[in-house]
């Protein structure tokens, strides 16, 4: 078992909540920022029931401060940097705030560990957004950016920080350029979520329809509980680098909610409606990735099908609106 500790920022979100939970399993002291933003942040946490098994310190991604006391306090070998405006619709709504909470946040951090502890390991979580309009079938660690969301240029500024201070300062510093990982701790304005919500909600009798955008984009679908064990692949590594985390399978949101029908035995057809205000600006179209390199030097794989985590997340959704 480890004696190490571990730094989290957006620990109350999905990836931190699995990931809190994977690290305490291996024994480390799990420290996490908090920004107290919101009425109900620990709900993930008390659903893994780890809620007192991490100690939570006040702090923000925009409040440099406060980051380097979070460093000061945790003691942290291992920072991961998972905060953020992470919604890529709202990013059009508020690009000013997505540039300062998960371009300038990731700069902040890396600025508090280089300050505080320069030997801390660091993990960014990048994300497939920054690949947007997609300049190759399959997208890997070679594969050119093109972000189509203010989202995605904010993590891009993210990415390419990270590179910059390990290969300035010799940090261990690593990204995960992760697609699109779900879960039943997923929020509800994440598609999946609102599929999985929506067809509990039907199956009860408690709504009709289910409203989306475009259902035909393509996306690189897996369950955040397997990604998260690739984040602490990375730091485990000898050197820092960049890795793809993806199934290297895609399905369009028309098949994705084609499951979650179909395993409450409902006729898709009967209740989704295309709602013109659920289309972006700018979409991203398809999205595919390499995951090579992440399986040959990390010895990562994706554990958990489609199938099995959509019928995960409508089971959940059954289980919290029947309790209700």
């Amino acid at each position: 078992m480890s004696n190490k500790n571990a730094l989290i920022t957006g620990i109350t979100g999905q990836d931190g909540a699995y990931l809190s939970q994977l690290l305490l399993s291996k024994g480390y002291g799990v420290y996490g920022i908090l920004a107290r933003r919101s009425s109900d942040t620990l709900w993930r946490l008390r659903e893994l029931g780890i809620a007192d098994q991490v100690t939570l310190l006040d702090g923000d991604l925009t409040d440099l401060s406060s980051l380097i006391r979070a460093m000061q306090t945790s003691k942290a070998d291992e920072v991961y940097n998972l905060g953020a405006q992470s919604f890529v619709g709202s990013s059009w709504q508020q690009p000013l705030l997505t540039a300062q909470v998960d371009g300038v946040g990731a700069l902040n951090v890396l600025e508090a560990v280089r300050i505080v502890n320069p030997q801390a390991r660091f993990y960014q979580a990048s994300t497939s957004e920054m690949f947007g309009l997609i300049q190759a079938e399959m997208q890997d660690e070679t594969t050119p950016f093109y972000p189509r969301s203010p989202y995605g240029v904010a993590k891009l500024m993210a990415h390419w920080a990270t590179v910059n201070y390990r290969e300035s300062f010799g940090l261990h510093a690593s990204s995960g350029i992760l697609f699109n990982h779900e879960s039943p701790l997923r929020g509800i304005e994440f598609v999946t979520r609102k599929v999985t919500d929506a067809v509990a909600r039907i199956k009860l009798g408690l709504q009709k329809e289910l409203r989306l955008g475009n259902i035909d984009a393509k996306r690189d679908w897996g369950f955040a509980g397997d990604y998260v064990e690739a984040m602490w692949l990375m730091t485990q590594q000898e050197r820092g680098g960049d890795y793809v985390v993806a199934t290297g399978q895609t399905t369009t949101v028309r098949d994705m909610c084609k499951i979650a029908f179909g395993h409450v035995g409902l006729d898709m057809d009967a209740h989704l409606v295309i709602d013109e205000k659920f289309f972006r600006p700018a979409e991203v179209d398809v999205l595919l990735g390499n995951p090579a390199k992440a399986k040959a030097a990390l010895g990562w794989a994706p554990k958990t099908s489609l199938q099995q985590l959509i019928t995960m997340m409508v089971d959940a959704d059954l289980r919290r609106l029947g309790a209700r």
